[in-house]
Formats: C-alpha cells, sequence, structure tokens
C-alpha cells in the first residue's frame, strides 16, 4: 500500500515528498497511521550529516498515532490503540540496561540501518530513527510503540516522544532541579520550551530564558520563564545580576553551541549543574582551564534523551497533561502539512519559533 512521506535522498540533498511502498507488519511488527509528527533539530542534524544515518531515509522521530495492523507475537497493543512512538526502544540487555540506564541503552539505534519500506520505484528506504515518522503511516518494532494514556490529546502526544521527555527528563533526572532552586534554560525551541515548563513544575522559584531571537520571549514566559534574557557576550552576567550575584543554581543547554554551552557554565553558581541538552557537532569544542574546574566546583553533565525510561516517564507525563500542569499546545508554533517540512527547517536554522507540527 503506498502512501506519502518525506524521503532525504542523500545527505544534504533536500526532502522530496513522494510515494513510498510499507509491507504488511512482520513478526513484532505494527503498522501506524500517525497523526501527528514534530519536526525536530535532530532530524535537520541527520538530514546535513551532523548525525549519521543511512540514506535514503524517511525522517521524523518525534510522533503519535492510531494501531492499524499488528504482527504475529504483538500483545500490548491492537487494532485501534492510540500510541506515541519511541525511537530509541531499550533492549534490556546490554551493560547499560543492565545498569538501568535504558537512555544510553547501546543497541537503541540498530533499527535505523534497517531496510523498513521501498519508493515507489523499488529504491530500499531506512527509518531515519527507527520510526519514520514524516510519513502518513509507518510500520515499526512493536519495542518502538508505547500506549497513549487516556486524556491527552493525539495529535498534541506526538511532542512526548523526544520534546517533552527531554525537556522533563533534563529537570527531574538529569539535573535534579529542587524545589526553590533558580534555573537558566539556554535556547526557547521546542526542547527548551518543554524544559521551561518542567522547571515551573519541578517548583523552580526563578526561570530565566535565554535565547537569540526577541520574538521568543512572550514564548518563553507563557511556559514559565519569570525573566528573559537575550543571548550575547554579557549573559552569563546579567544572569548572575538577576540571582545576587551568585550565579543560577542549574543551567540547562539546549542549544547545541560551544558558546551557549560555555556561557551556561559561566551563568552557574559556585558548585551547581549544567546540563547540556543540545546536540552539536564535532567541530563546537568546548574549553576549560584546571583551575577554574576546582576553583567553582560545579558539575557539568551530558543528557541523552532526558535520561528518560519513556515507558516508566510517558504516564508521568500524561498525568501532569491531566492535571493542567503542562500544556503541550503552548509547544507549538505552527502546525504544518507534510509539504511544509522543508520551510520548518528554514525556520530552526534561522532561530525562530518553538515547534512545528505536522498534522496528517
Amino acid at each position: 500500500m503506498a502512501v506519502r512521506a518525506a524521503v532525504l535522498p542523500a545527505i544534504g540533498a533536500p526532502l522530496e515528498i513522494t510515494g513510498i511502498e510499507l509491507p504488511d507488519p512482520g513478526p513484532g511488527q505494527v503498522r501506524v497511521r500517525l497523526a501527528a509528527a514534530g519536526v525536530c533539530h535532530s532530524d535537520l542534524s541527520l538530514s546535513d550529516g551532523t548525525m549519521r544515518v543511512p540514506v535514503p531515509a524517511v525522517l521524523g522521530h518525534e510522533g503519535a498515532g492510531t494501531v492499524v495492523a499488528v504482527g504475529e507475537g504483538v500483545t500490548h497493543v491492537a487494532e485501534g490503540s492510540p500510541v506515541v512512538l519511541n525511537w530509541a526502544p531499550s533492549c534490556g540487555s546490554c551493560h547499560a540496561c543492565a545498569l538501568g540506564e535504558v537512555w544510553l541503552c547501546a543497541n537503541a539505534l540498530g533499527g535505523a540501518a534497517d531496510v523498513y519500506a521501498r519508493t515507489t520505484d523499488g529504491t530500499d528506504l531506512h527509518p531515519g530513527l527507527n520510526v519514520a515518522a514524516f510519513a502518513e503511516e509507518t510500520v515499526v518494532a512493536a519495542s518502538c510503540v508505547l500506549p497513549l494514556p487516556e486524556g491527552v490529546p493525539l495529535v498534541d502526544a506526538a511532542l512526548l516522544g523526544c520534546a517533552v521527555l527531554t525537556g522533563y527528563g533534563a529537570v527531574h533526572h538529569s539535573a535534579k532541579v529542587r524545589r526553590g532552586e533558580t534555573v537558566a534554560v539556554f535556547g526557547a525551541g521546542g526542547v527548551g520550551l518543554a524544559t521551561l515548563q518542567s522547571a515551573r513544575i519541578a517548583g523552580a522559584s526563578r526561570i530565566i530564558a535565554v535565547d537569540v531571537s526577541p520574538e521568543k520571549e512572550e514564548l518563553a514566559r507563557t511556559a514559565g520563564a519569570t525573566d528573559y534574557v537575550l543571548a550575547s557576550d554579557t549573559t552569563p552576567r546579567e544572569i548572575r545580576a538577576l540571582t545576587g550575584k551568585q550565579g543560577v543554581d542549574v543551567s540547562i543547554e539546549c542549544v547545541g553551541r560551544a558558546v551557549s554551552i560555555r556561557a551556561a557554565w559561566d551563568s552557574t553558581r559556585r558548585g551547581g549543574r549544567t546540563t547540556v541538552v543540545g546536540i552539536g557537532g564535532k567541530d563546537q569544542e568546548v574549553t576549560f582551564n584546571a583551575l577554574e574546574i576546582f576553583h567553582w566546583g560545579r558539575t557539568l553533565s551530558g543528557c541523552v534523551y532526558g535520561n528518560t525510561d519513556p515507558a516508566r516517564d510517558v504516564p508521568v507525563l500524561a498525568e501532569h497533561v491531566r492535571e493542567g500542569r503542562l500544556d503541550l499546545s503552548a509547544l507549538v508554533t505552527e502546525r504544518i502539512a507534510l509539504e511544509g517540512i522543508p520551510a520548518a527547517f528554514e525556520n530552526m536554522l534561522a532561530g525562530k519559533g518553538g515547534r512545528a507540527l505536522v498534522v496528517f
């Protein structure tokens, strides 16, 4: 059966909106009709080669939809089940999984190298980050779908698959923000806005959003920012001025650039925590001297997928949505058709908006 999809024919090439042929789900597989897919900066990083992906491929890793068919042996979902796509399913048997660090699973992205579909002319296609959400329908491993808890709108639920899990986990699992602490969030895109909301849920007393764009201030404040700072060479100084000359307890960097990582570190108080969520290229080198590492006593940590276990955390996030503490729709700056993805990529490059949502 042919469905429409956004295909990346080669690294650095523009996406092509075209028909692809999906097979019926085999044993241990599920076919999903997408309701929506978020356009994440990671998709842009895949398309330009910052992150490696076999091509040609269908990108898109943040999505939600309805199960239309299941293969043999699938029991946790059935035809008609609303589901959230999980692009990084843990294997349960590698060293990281044995330690309970499922977000570092060594085999999570193994399915990205598989051939999961073909173009109408017979060319093999790979699923960008396992799930190929930039398509009307997809076929995925059963481990890549999570039942959607009740009370969460299916279209908005697409954001749970990456932006919200990452932002929530950065606050609650990686940085471990405590009630009353001060937090700075660098970058007010989709993940940054989710991080701001999560800091508010954690009870942070002051939440400072930092971004290069003045147009994002209203979005940031709606998400929970108490202060907004335009990124510049003086950003750390401005943040210290807002926090009694101390710096924030926690800085969370959601951009992936050397300059913003360094600014996040410099904005953190002595003994504070700096968490890096953004995915930068190999050319983004950050330097520290030995004396400052000793003197400041700060903790600098990476954060993969929010250090989350999606099976554990999606139900928690759903409860926050039902109780009104987490507003998924506030993360969306535009709702687009499949054909609008290239323009959404351009907006991300220009530093515009929060999260574009492809609605099918």
